[in-house]
């Protein structure tokens, strides 16, 4: 399986504070909690794992040998995340995280990461889950041209004739309300805490 799992902490966090990726979750920074997923999935196969993220974003001390990769200052827009990845993939897929799920679990990263569609998404609950994705390359002009208009992520990803990954294959892996939750206001913090004991 070769593949890049990109954890995704280039957002402004502003309803945490600004400080989402460092926020304590269970005693250790929101982002490991993806981070660890993202590096067990990748095992000692061909897989890489990175974290991509603004030049100023603050991160706490990533592991040993994990790779930095800083998207462009401008714009502040998910999908920016996801097409530095891709140049950085070395043509190979990349399996995007969003650096606030924290109940993503490796089984369903490296399962991403075996599908052969260029784009394979979650659907639940009525909506698509773009930041919990896999992307192929070819799907990197089409990111490329909604970024410069700025065009929404999942209206953007709808258009291009995703595979939906639905609620049902999601609960191979576990709930898929607790796998696609993410965290972005302390209320989510909170509920995040008490997830982590049950």
């Amino acid at each position: 399986m070769a593949a890049l799992f990109a954890i995704l902490a280039g957002g402004r966090a502003t309803r945490l504070g600004g400080e989402k990726v460092g926020a304590v979750l269970g005693g250790r920074p929101l982002i490991y909690h993806p981070l660890d997923a993202a590096i067990a999935a990748a095992g000692v196969g061909e897989a890489e794992v990175a974290v991509v993220a603004k030049p100023g974003t603050k991160l706490p001390e990533p592991p040993s040998g994990l790779r930095l990769l800083r998207e462009p200052e401008q714009p502040v827009h998910p999908i920016c995340g996801i097409v530095t990845a891709l140049h950085e993939a070395g043509g190979e897929p990349v399996v995007a995280v969003a650096a606030d799920m924290p109940f993503v679990t490796p089984e369903l990263l490296r399962w991403l990461a075996g599908l052969a569609d260029p784009i394979a998404v979650p659907s639940h609950a009525g909506r698509l889950h773009p930041l919990i994705a896999r992307y192929s390359p070819a799907a990197l002009p089409a990111l490329e041209a909604a970024l410069e208009e700025e065009a929404a992520l999942q209206e953007t990803v709808a258009s291009l004739s995703p595979r939906l990954v639905s609620g049902e294959e999601l609960s191979r892996f576990g709930e898929a309300e607790r796998l696609l939750f993410n965290v972005n206001t302390p209320g989510d913090l909170h509920e995040a805490e008490r997830m982590l004991i049950r």
